[in-house]
């Protein structure tokens, strides 16, 4: 009896021995990746060739792709990179209410090991790196990285170049000129501005009328807490009266209120308004389904403009995979794919500039790149205080119906802003 339970116990323990070794080498061979770009965006082509580069550098690994929605990641991420569901590398958005966070939650691995690595930083430099750096209370701009963006993005004007010359209208290249444009439009009973109130289209806006009167130390001062932020100053106060006058005027439709980006982008692509203002992540899609001839102009008048690096790839500090994790982010930053992200309408930062064929998109890299020489990106509004992307939706939204004055938006703006700032 003794002998044969001696023995069963000597085969359980092999059996469960192999088991443990099966699961590990399971899991040790699968690479989880998530990101929330569209398949046949210029991320995410750019992203399926990297997984199939990887791939085939790591015929012993399985790469296991999940995508997401960016509101799935946005609202679960704390929750998820905290348990043992966390992926081995993501895409997650930037700034101190976003990736900052969870760096300051100890929720995401310090890549500055990586960079070094890698060489990221040599790419990864100016207003491209403040994203990705984050310090102790998980503001932006310093510290180590923990977050590698490899793209690109900033806002600017889209127009219908044949509804301006139909309407014999000059494309504006200052401000003033911009303002006879959008009169001239009005005249014909033509909004100039496609807008949506309840999603980012209409902070844009607001944000980049504030950029006209602004300069780096105000944007520093509301992006990363150098300096005391007042919207009751002149810049904010010239932002939202600005934004009133352009709704009294009919630049902006007051019943946009309720519509969401996806509304404002097809109704551009109908022919419907004959510019909009919003960001770099359409210009791959207008290049597909826009069937007029279309351009694009940086807001006139202004030095800075919304836009920064792209959103970041980071990793959990969950991640079973943190070093194979790199080596995958390394393989989006490699030219092949940095090139086919160029030329499918995205903007790359370590592409081979020869290699980018179409006029438009090198017209729109370049732009970029003058930008970022120039200092000139100013990051996006709703990026300093958790939550303050549903305010600003809510405050904007106001403006367009008229159901709140100038300086009520200002006041509640003011009250979110400074509750809703990490404290230092």
């Amino acid at each position: 009896m003794n002998k044969a339970l001696a023995a069963l116990a000597v085969l359980l323990a092999g059996v469960l021995a192999l088991t443990a070794c099966s699961g590990s080498s399971s899991n040790d061979k699968v690479l989880r990746i998530w990101h929330y770009e569209a398949a046949n965006s210029a991320m995410g082509l750019a992203w399926d060739q990297a997984i199939k580069d990887f791939q085939a550098a790591h015929p012993e690994i399985t790469v296991r792709f999940e995508s997401k929605s960016f509101e799935q990641v946005q609202k679960t991420a704390p929750m998820i990179l905290n348990s043992a569901d966390a992926p081995d590398v993501m895409e997650y958005n930037k700034s101190n209410a976003s990736a900052g966070l969870l760096a300051h939650k100890g929720l995401l691995t310090d890549l500055t090991p990586a960079v070094q690595k890698y060489g990221w930083d040599k790419s990864l430099t100016g207003p491209l790196a403040v994203t990705g750096r984050y310090d102790t209370a998980g503001v932006m701009g310093s510290g180590n990285w923990y977050g590698i963006s490899d793209y690109g993005e900033f806002a600017m004007v889209y127009y219908n170049k044949d509804l301006f010359a139909q309407n014999n209208i000059p494309v504006p290249t200052t401000f003033d000129e911009l303002v006879r444009a959008m009169d001239a439009f009005v005249a014909k009973g033509i909004t100039p501005f496609a807008n949506a109130g309840s999603e980012y289209v209409g902070h844009e806006y607001l944000y980049q009328l504030a950029l006209t009167k602004a300069d780096r130390a105000w944007v520093d001062a509301y992006q990363r807490y150098t300096g005391k932020v007042d919207f009751h100053d002149p810049i904010w106060s010239y932002a939202v009266n600005t934004f009133t006058d352009w709704v009294k005027k009919g630049y902006i439709a007051k019943d946009s209120a309720g519509l969401k980006a996806e509304d404002a982008g097809n109704a551009f692509e109908q022919k419907k308004f004959p510019m909009i203002l919003s960001g770099s992540w359409w210009f791959g899609r207008f290049q597909k389904e826009i069937t007029f001839d279309w351009g694009t102009f940086l807001f006139p008048g202004s030095k800075l403009i919304p836009g920064s690096g792209g959103n970041l790839w980071v990793v959990p500090k969950k991640s079973k995979h943190s070093e194979l994790a790199t080596e995958f982010i390394d393989f989006t930053m490699r030219k092949q794919v940095q090139n086919l992200l160029g030329n499918n309408g995205g903007v790359p930062i370590a592409a081979d500039p020869a290699a980018i064929t179409d006029p438009k998109s090198q017209q729109l890299i370049s732009t970029f790149t003058g930008l970022s020489a120039a200092d000139g990106l100013a990051y996006y509004p709703d990026w300093p205080a958790a939550g303050f992307y549903d305010v600003l939706s809510t405050q904007v939204q106001k403006l367009l119906s008229g159901s709140a004055s100038a300086d009520q938006v200002q006041s509640d703006l003011q009250k979110a802003y400074d509750s809703g700032i990490p404290k230092r």
